[in-house]
């Protein structure tokens, strides 16, 4: 160790604290600092970039690949710790599980796939002595190979991927590059960073810095300035319905079950009774029975004023039998879908079950992409779920790309919950343009997390969706956050979160594809995976083995 250089145990400090930072960036966990620019629930790209550096500084000065390995594990771990430590929440508070086996599971899942980071650390090592331009695009390119591993593969959790909190910063870059595009960038702009930072190991210079920094910098553009894709198809009134039922007692059956079905029956037949024509969203399983647990008089009070109004709704529930297996569901009727559902129940006494026939006319949109413990139990996995006491279960995956709810003018494309993290899965609609989605529509449910900064982080990332595929988000949820996004990803509207109530708003369509619509919609992940090989493949074989 040369004389004066930093010990081991601060950089180990160092990366547990780069990682922390990167965790905050997302979504400010903490009170505002307004004189800083920090304020509760909003992004902050200045400090993810400022993490990312330190965690490159670090990395650049280990000794071997070896201790880079263990040093980009160690920071990745404490990010994604950072990141989604509110899975404690639904494990313990909600599960039943004891609070140690809840943190270490938390702690074991941020591990795991923390090691994507780890091999990226450990890879880039060997380019840490080069120039500042190859060392940026060698550590892009590594970082997001791990952005894309931890999306993907075993499902995919990518909760919390870097370029998530820059939905403010590099909105620009979103509707050309999408979520890991905007993250490579700021990858590269954390290595300029390091290369300024004492101790200056390696710290070449030259134009190509220069040249890369003001290029970079071009890109920082906040949302307002992005260029305007697409053109207006309309406007839409909506009603968006958050029941704030807790989630201790959403699934009970004399107190969580009867609330849900009284307010969100009530809120339905009075939306649907105004005269002015409008959707209305109901959140993920605000009705938390079968229908065919229901008896046949509670959705004839429900579809009878449908029929006769001017309103369409879609409601979350689950759907299935026990045969031929359940979904985690939406269910949309239109004034006329209301009607044609209403014969069948005629032939049923009032108190009788629901009969499925009376279904069939329905729009109905599957859960495609479903939640690991959640809604399907992973092989080798049901010793785990056995120790929660939680109504899990093993779901049925609707089919990618399902047909949209036409209602008022407008294609709306529902997602469930944290289906709205797979950009790429969403961007499946849109492979004709014709039929396009002219808006998105998330029904949720994050009360499994409580009163944490889960809230504000799926907003966020709704946000970025918006700004991707230029299309305004619709966010009906439990407890929050309700809210309506428009298509360059601006929070418009939005209801006090862990609060009852309907939020009213008027939302804008929008016609017209994205770059990153267009081929997202084509090869998905593909071009975003072979880019970054590809730049590996040039500065590996650029004729001189990295140091």
């Amino acid at each position: 160790m040369r004389a004066g250089a930093p010990r081991p145990l601060f950089w180990w400090v160092l990366c547990v604290l780069a990682g922390l930072a990167q965790a905050a960036a997302l979504a400010w966990p903490w009170p505002p600092l307004e004189s800083w620019g920090l304020r509760t629930g909003q992004p902050v790209g200045g400090l993810q970039v400022l993490g990312l550096a330190a965690l490159v500084l670090a990395l650049r000065c280990a000794p071997t690949a070896r201790a880079a390995f263990g040093l980009a594990w160690l920071g990745a771990t404490a990010w994604l710790c950072g990141s989604f430590w509110w899975l404690f929440i639904s494990m313990h508070t909600y599960g039943g599980l004891a609070a140690p086996l809840a943190a270490v599971a938390v702690l074991a899942l941020a591990s795991a796939l923390s090691l994507y980071y780890a091999l990226a650390g450990g890879l880039w090592w060997r380019w840490r002595h080069r120039g500042v331009f190859v060392q940026a695009l060698a550590f892009a390119a590594v970082w997001t190979l791990a952005e894309l591993a931890r999306a993907v593969l075993f499902t995919g959790f990518p909760w919390g991927a870097g370029g998530y909190a820059h939905v403010d910063t590099l909105a620009a870059l979103a509707p050309w590059v999408g979520v890991y595009g905007m993250g490579a960038l700021a990858s590269a702009l954390a290595v300029l960073l390091a290369a300024w930072l004492p101790p200056r190991v390696g710290r070449p210079g030259g134009v190509w810095r220069w040249t890369l920094l003001v290029a970079l910098l071009a890109w920082w553009l906040p949302p307002q300035v992005a260029r305007e894709w697409g053109t207006p198809a309309g406007t839409l009134h909506v009603r968006l319905l958050q029941g704030n039922i807790a989630q201790d007692e959403k699934f009970a059956g004399d107190s969580g079950v009867p609330q849900a079905l009284a307010w969100y029956g009530d809120e339905l037949r009075r939306a649907v009774a105004d005269p002015q024509p409008r959707l209305v969203v109901a959140p993920e399983t605000a009705i938390p029975l079968l229908p065919q647990q229901l008896p046949a008089r509670f959705w004839s009070d429900l579809w009878a004023p449908a029929a006769a109004g001017p309103s369409a709704v879609l409601a979350g529930l689950p759907l299935g039998r026990l045969e031929a297996g359940y979904t985690n569901s939406a269910w949309g009727w239109t004034p006329e879908r209301a009607g044609a559902a209403l014969p069948a129940l005629r032939q049923v006494t009032p108190e009788a079950d629901t009969p499925l026939a009376a279904t069939d006319g329905l729009y109905r949109y599957d859960k495609h992409h479903l939640v690991p413990f959640g809604e399907f139990v992973p092989p080798l996995f049901r010793w785990f779920v056995d120790l929660m006491n939680i109504p899990l279960g093993d779901f049925n995956r609707g089919t990618l790309a399902q047909p949209t709810l036409d209602w008022a003018g407008q294609r709306l494309a529902p997602n469930i919950c944290y289906e709205d993290l797979f950009g790429e899965e969403i961007a499946a609609g849109f492979a004709d343009p014709a039929r396009a989605p002219t808006v998105l529509v998330n029904l949720s449910n994050i009360a499994w997390f409580g009163d944490s900064i889960a809230i504000d982080q799926h907003l966020q990332i709704s946000r970025l969706r918006a700004l991707e595929l230029a299309r305004p988000m619709l966010r009906a949820t439990n407890t929050g956050a309700t809210a309506v996004i428009d298509h360059q990803g601006r929070v418009t509207h939005q209801l006090p979160r862990l609060t009852r109530g309907a939020l009213d708003a008027e939302v804008a369509g929008r016609e017209g594809l994205t770059p990153y619509a267009r081929w997202s919609s084509r090869w998905g992940l593909w071009p975003v995976l072979w880019g970054a090989l590809g730049v590996l493949a040039v500065l590996w074989g650029r004729g001189r083995r990295p140091a």
